[in-house]
């Protein structure tokens, strides 16, 4: 079983409209598609792009206005995964939820479904700026492809979390993130590289670049796009199957091969998932 996955380094600038969204977010799509992939990943909180629209008084919008754009953000993806026949993980969009909002990943199928995870572990800015909630549960997703979770961002640095989404049977985690500097930034990838050892696992990741000058705390970006693999024989010496150049406008496209997963993990040169000790610590299946 193999799927093609491509992460898009969004480039966040100024708009006027969300037509201009929905055509910058479509032209990733059409370029993804141009290569056959069947999963494309957006980045945590790139439809913050659409708060530099700004009101009657060319004000930028603020992190409350965010969600009410969700009928239009969905709509755009659900009608792109349909037209290009894809599976869109349309990164996280801000919604609202008996008056709380959450940061949430949205996972866009080709036969119109979403499914929808909200961020589990939240920073303390977007607890102490953005007034962010966290979500309750974890789930994993079916795709004819496979079994998919979508991990975001701060998420990919606590292990328990996506231990429990390879015990539920996750081979693939999409990672959407979004970093200001290069602390945050290696924070998320170097964790994402301990996941994909841990769990033997593929992690998709991916960042915001550019800069929303207008939007508070989306001023600065610090992004680079990466499919990441298990450190074993049959997977390239330092993990990394593609990835971008640091800030740069593109995207990264590469194959999933799973039953590779399913191999290293009987007998690989290490077999890290088989060997947990559950009788010391906590066995998640």
């Amino acid at each position: 079983m193999k799927l093609r996955v491509s992460a898009v380094q969004y480039q966040l600038q100024t708009i006027g409209s969300f037509e201009e969204f929905a055509a910058q977010a479509e032209h990733y799509i059409r370029t993804a598609d141009e290569f056959g992939t069947e999963f494309v990943l957006f980045p945590e909180f790139f439809t913050t792009q659409l708060m530099s629209i700004g009101d009657a008084q060319g004000n930028a919008l603020t992190i409350e206005d965010l969600p009410d754009f969700t009928e239009q953000y969905e709509q755009l993806f659900i009608s792109l995964a349909a037209k290009y026949n894809m599976h869109l993980i349309g990164g996280t969009h801000v919604i609202r939820r008996e008056g709380k909002l959450y940061n949430t990943a949205h996972m866009f199928y080709p036969d119109g479904r979403i499914a929808r995870q909200a961020k589990i572990h939240i920073t303390p800015t977007e607890v102490t700026e953005w007034n962010m909630a966290a979500g309750d549960g974890l789930e994993v997703f079916d795709t004819d492809k496979g079994r998919i979770a979508m991990l975001t961002c701060y998420d990919i640095e606590f292990p328990e979390i996506v231990r429990m989404a390879k015990a539920k049977g996750a081979d693939v985690i999409f990672c959407p993130s979004c970093t200001d500097d290069r602390h945050g930034f290696y924070r998320v990838r170097y964790t994402s590289h301990a996941r994909a050892v841990e769990n033997q696992i593929y992690v998709v990741l991916t960042g915001t670049v550019g800069h929303l000058p207008t939007v508070d705390f989306m001023r600065a970006n610090y992004g680079q796009a990466a499919i990441i693999t298990p450190n074993d024989v049959p997977f390239p010496p330092r993990g990394i199957l593609a990835e971008g150049e640091i800030n740069n406008d593109m995207i990264v496209t590469a194959d999933l091969d799973l039953n590779l997963l399913y191999e290293v993990r009987e007998r690989g040169s290490v077999t890290t998932w088989r060997d947990r000790r559950t009788d010391l610590y906590t066995d998640w299946e």
